[in-house]
This record gives C-alpha cells, sequence and structure tokens, in this order.
C-alpha cells in the first residue's frame, strides 16, 4: 500500500469518513500531550531543573526521537494495537466504529484532565476500540484475546517494575552519595535530572506514538475494507505525531505536572532522577518484549517507589487513590462510551 503523504491526504480528501477517523485521532494525539506525555517531564519541572517551556521542547524533540527510532528497532507495538480489534469486512461500519472509539477516548481523557488526573490514553485507546468492536458485532468475537492478554501482561508487568525499580535506583543512589554534601551534588542531578527526562520522552514517544500511528495506519486500511498488516510507519507519520503531541503538551500540560510531581510525593533532584530512570528502564523492556503499557503507570509507580525508600508515609496516598481508581475505571468507562458512541455514530452516518 502506497503510504506517501501525497496519496494519504487524496484517500482523506475523498472519503469523508476517513479525514473524520484520522481528524479525531490526531485529536487523541493532542490530548495524549496534554495528558499523557506530562508525565515525562513533570519530575525535570517540579525540581527547577530545568522550566516548564524548555521542558516541553525537550519532551517534543525526544518523542519524535523515541517513535523513529523505536519504530525502526521493533515497531511491533504498533502491530499489536491493528491487530487488537477487529471492525469485519464492511468498509463503512468499520470506519465509523473507529471514528467513534476515537471520540470516546477523547471524551474520557478530557473529563480526566479537567480534575487534573493523570489518566492513560493508552488504556483508554485499548478500551475504546474494545468497546467499539463489541459494539459493532453484538458480541466479544471482534475482540482478540490472544493480542489483549499483553495489555493484562504489560500493566502488571510495568507496574512492578516501575516501583520496584524506582524504590532500587533511588537506594542506590542514596547509597553512593550518602557521605556527599548536599550541596555538592546539585549540579550533578540537576544534569542527571535532564538527562533522565529526555529518557522518559524517548520511551512516551516509542510507546504511545508507536500506538497512535497503529490507529492512523488501521484508519487507511479499514477505509479500503483490508485486513490490517504489519507495515511500518512512514516518517512524515512520525513528524506528525510529535509535532501533534508536543502541542497538546504546551497547551494543558502543567495541570499534570502538578499531579504528578508536587501532589503525590515531594520530590528532590537526586529522587527525580531515579523515578525517570526507573521509570525508562521499565517502558523499555516492556517496548522490547511488544507489551503495548501505560507511560503513566510506569512513571507514577516509580515515584511511589522512590517515595517509599524514605518512608512510606511520604506517598500522599489520598492523590494515589485518585488514581489508581482512574486507571481501574478506564476499562469499562471509555469502553462502554466506545460501546455507545459507535451504536450512536452508525445510527447516524
Amino acid at each position: 500500500m502506497d503510504l506517501s503523504l501525497e496519496y494519504f491526504w487524496s484517500e482523506m480528501t475523498a472519503n469523508p469518513l476517513l479525514f473524520l477517523a484520522v481528524a479525531l485521532t490526531l485529536g487523541v494525539i493532542l490530548v495524549n500531550g496534554w495528558t499523557d506525555a506530562p508525565n515525562a517531564i513533570a519530575t525535570c519541572v517540579v525540581t527547577r531543573c530545568m522550566s516548564a517551556r524548555a521542558a516541553i521542547l525537550m519532551a517534543a524533540v525526544f518523542n519524535f526521537l523515541g517513535v523513529f527510532l523505536m519504530t525502526k528497532i521493533n515497531a511491533t507495538v504498533a502491530e499489536t494495537i491493528t491487530k487488537m480489534v477487529d471492525f469485519g469486512s464492511n468498509s463503512h461500519e468499520a470506519i465509523v466504529a473507529l471514528s467513534a472509539a476515537m471520540f470516546a477516548i477523547v471524551t474520557w481523557a478530557t473529563l480526566a484532565w479537567a480534575f487534573g488526573i493523570p489518566t492513560s490514553e493508552s488504556h483508554a485507546l485499548i478500551a475504546g476500540l474494545t468497546g467499539s468492536a463489541i459494539a459493532l458485532h453484538g458480541s466479544l468475537a471482534g475482540v482478540n484475546g490472544g493480542e489483549w492478554i499483553k495489555v493484562v501482561y504489560g500493566i502488571g508487568i510495568s507496574v512492578s517494575l516501575g516501583f520496584g525499580l524506582g524504590w532500587l535506583v533511588c537506594k542506590l543512589v542514596t547509597k553512593l552519595f550518602y557521605h556527599v554534601e548536599r550541596r555538592k551534588t546539585e549540579p550533578l542531578f540537576r544534569g542527571a535530572q535532564i538527562f533522565g527526562a529526555a529518557c522518559m520522552s524517548f520511551m512516551h514517544g516509542a510507546q504511545d506514538g508507536q500506538k497512535f500511528m497503529g490507529v492512523i495506519l488501521l484508519c487507511l486500511f479499514l477505509s479500503h475494507g483490508e485486513t490490517p498488516q504489519a507495515i511500518a510507519p512512514p516518517e512524515w507519520l512520525m513528524l506528525l505525531c510529535s509535532v501533534i503531541m508536543g502541542l497538546g503538551t504546551a497547551i494543558g500540560g502543567k495541570k499534570i505536572i502538578k499531579s504528578v510531581g508536587m501532589d503525590m510525593v515531594k520530590l528532590e533532584k537526586y529522587q527525580g532522577f531515579s523515578a525517570d530512570i526507573a521509570a525508562s528502564l521499565s517502558l523499555l523492556f516492556c517496548s522490547i518484549f511488544s507489551l503495548p503499557v501505560s507511560t503513566t503507570h510506569a512513571k507514577t509507580t516509580a515515584i511511589m517507589g522512590v517515595g517509599a525508600v524514605k518512608r512510606i508515609k511520604a506517598i500522599n496516598f489520598t492523590v494515589v487513590k485518585e488514581m489508581c481508581m482512574t486507571w481501574v475505571l478506564t476499562f469499562p468507562g471509555c469502553g462502554l462510551i466506545g460501546f455507545l458512541m459507535t451504536k450512536l455514530f452508525i445510527a447516524v452516518f
């Protein structure tokens, strides 16, 4: 299939439903930028290693690098998303259902953002697609259980690794610099914190960028009534996703930065560095093994692990409870919205 920008644009302008589906997907990427991408730079900003504007620019650059390099190395995260659900052979109904799923994700994520809760667009994406597929088939026949189970594995692994590595890295850093004066370590950990935030932004692009590129490619396949195939996304699509994500972070990222970096645990520079490195390693592991996971889960649990090194009471469990509740409700909540929107969209279109 021709994946040039010229061909893609001609297909969109010739097919209003494809245009709608792609526009809504780009809307989801924008929402991901203001609700999910800020997790990558939250600790760097609140520890005052970088200004919010500089951190957002850095996040945009490293998101693109993460999308570009990890897609070249291993594009299976994108492939998992395209194979997770089956929208059937009716191209009209399939593209309508996909549009409904994207609308559901934007609705869910915007509500979470309004309350300053860092929801997971990765899981909202999976839930929305699943709800739409169920509505289209009237059963679970449209859900690929073999691909879906990877999400369950990913949740358990990313949360466990995030917390465990957060505790381990922070404990190691504390031991190594125990006898060094705090003021002498400030310059070192300022630079290390920036490096850690860059790693997090890179891995966010590697994970979430791939997922959304997979959806845009899925739009094109469904509009032609074709079965999704494993195709490497073109460079223009990588750049487009990165720019839209960076724009979203610039629009609304500060609210999430506060929730993640300040409200849950009060962090110092060495702790922020520890959390970023731990979350990055967790995401790298999951990406290598083709597990579509949430950067939100990896980062927030890493911060909890860091906070637990000093004492467990250092963690604000009221904020943690709100986050966990949102995570738990994402699958049924966004899935239900996807189901209802699909029924509505099919009736309208």
